[in-house]
Parts: structure tokens; C-alpha cells; sequence
């Protein structure tokens, strides 16, 4: 399940939307600014955490969609429910209406409670799809070849080729992503590479985030 935070994050705090396709490396990307010292808020982890045993989403989740998608253990069964979203839109858009909303607030509480970090890197798989990239101070995508991005998915979800197509097709193309973006990072080789990459560009934002905040402090407000 893929989640997106309502536009209107925080005045103050200098936010970098982190998007990218699935299997793209989005985890990986954040691990490494987190290791750097830097907040990162996710929504996919967001999303995962909303729907735990016994919270109020999972509820209206099933009550949506059957308790069949529950297991023994009152679990989701996100595999299930992935293959459900992922052949029928109506459906789709019916768990983005139930899930979305309650995730924004989350995001916005969290993003406001932050207060020792010069930035935040704020994960978000859908921006491009839902437009969310209009309120980050900077977009970085990641970005990868589609082959990698299939045998990823393959390997890390245990599905044949054709469903990890299915899960490529109903996410924006690689050409959407990269046209909203202000940086872009290839993750196509090594750890280490993707790593020079991710401190090269927190040296840059930490730079950005300064003139932010200086900006807030001496006009009250941003450009």
C-alpha cells in the first residue's frame, strides 16, 4: 500500500520529498540520510503502522473490504490486499480515501515535532501521482532502470514477472517522476556509490535548510 500526505507540510522546517517507483530504492536512500544524522519521516512506514491489530483503520478496512483479509493473528494481509488494489482502480481509490487522510495528519504532527535536525527527508512513493510535490521545499527522485526496478519486485515479493509489471503499471512512469524533479540519484550500482551521492547532496541541503531558516526568521515567511 502506497500512501501520500495532504499539501501544506510546515512553514518552518526545510522538507525534501523522497520519491521514486517501487523497488527503486527509497529505503535505502533514507537509511542513508538518517545515518547522517538527518529526521526522516516515512509514509509507507506510516501507513504500515495505522493498520497494526486493533487500530481503528484496520477496522474501517475491513469493514470495506472483508475480513478476509485478516489473518489468524489479526494481521492485514497486505499481499492480499495488494493484488486486490492492484487489478481493480475503484478499489484503489477507495483504500487511498480510507488511508490517505489519516496519514497527512500523521505526517503533519511528526513533521511538527521535529526540532534537532537541519532538515527532514520526507518519503513519499505516490508524490507524482497526487501532486503532493507542489508543497516540498525540494523533490529528490530515485531513480533506476525498469528491469531492475521488475527484478526487484520479483524477488523481494515472491511474484511472477507479469505481477511485478501490474505493480510498475499503476504507479506514474519514470518520465513523470524526473519531471517534477529538483535532484535526481541514480541507484544503479553500488551502496557506496549511492552513499557519495547521498552526502553530496546533504551537503547541498544543509546549505538550502540555512537560507530557509534565515529567511523564515527575518521575513516570517518564504518565497
Amino acid at each position: 500500500m502506497n500512501s501520500e500526505p495532504a499539501s501544506g507540510w510546515s512553514d518552518e522546517l526545510f522538507v525534501v520529498a523522497l520519491t521514486g517507483g517501487i523497488a527503486s530504492g527509497k529505503s535505502a536512500v533514507s537509511r542513508l540520510f538518517d545515518a547522517l544524522g538527518v529526521q526522516v519521516v516515512d509514509t509507507d512506514v506510516i501507513a504500515r503502522e495505522l493498520v497494526e491489530p486493533g487500530k481503528p483503520l484496520l477496522n474501517s478496512i475491513v469493514t470495506a473490504f472483508g475480513h478476509e483479509l485478516i489473518d489468524a493473528y489479526g494481521r492485514l494481509k497486505r499481499r492480499k490486499l495488494r493484488k486486490i488494489i492492484i487489478k481493480d482502480d475503484e478499489k484503489r481509490a477507495q483504500l487511498e480515501a480510507l488511508m490517505h487522510p489519516k496519514i497527512a495528519v500523521e505526517v503533519s504532527r511528526r513533521l511538527s515535532e521535529i526540532q534537532d535536525s537541519p532538515y527532514c527527508i520526507l518519503v513519499v512513493p505516490l508524490l507524482a501521482e497526487k501532486g503532493g510535490y507542489k508543497a516540498a521545499d525540494r523533490v529528490l527522485v530515485v531513480d533506476t532502470d525498469r528491469e531492475l526496478q521488475i527484478k526487484r519486485v520479483m524477488e523481494r515479493d515472491d511474484v511472477s514477472r507479469e505481477q511485478a509489471i501490474a505493480s510498475l503499471a499503476i504507479q506514474a512512469s519514470r518520465e513523470e517522476r524526473l519531471a517534477i524533479a529538483d535532484d535526481i540519484i541514480s541507484n544503479r550500482g553500488s551502496l557506496e556509490t549511492l552513499a557519495v551521492e547521498v552526502e553530496r547532496l546533504h551537503g547541498k541541503y544543509l546549505v538550502l535548510a540555512e537560507r530557509h531558516k534565515a529567511m523564515v526568521q527575518t521575513t516570517g515567511q518564504v518565497s
